[in-house]
């Protein structure tokens, strides 16, 4: 697990928006302090030294979670073709 930020805002569309401390890969998936996935990583905006993640949530009340502060679930590596044969 490694710490994304906080989430600042939520857009009028309704996506999370977050000052990312470590940019994420987009489709990313972001969970809360208790590891609950709350959505995935939609787009990255801003200027490079200092980037937003936008994240989709799957969460009913994205507003909940303003000031909150989210984390990467790192991802499982997934297996090559060739194990799967």
């Amino acid at each position: 697990m490694q710490r994304l930020g906080r989430i600042s805002n939520v857009s009028p569309s309704g996506n999370a928006i977050v000052k990312a401390e470590n940019p994420p890969k987009i489709g990313s998936e972001v969970a809360d302090e208790n590891l609950n996935v709350i959505g995935k990583v939609f787009d990255i905006i801003g200027p490079v030294s200092s980037p937003y993640a936008v994240i989709k949530p799957s969460v009913r009340e994205p507003t909940k979670l303003v000031n909150k502060p989210v984390y990467l679930l790192l991802s499982k590596t997934k297996r090559s073709r060739r194990e799967n044969e």
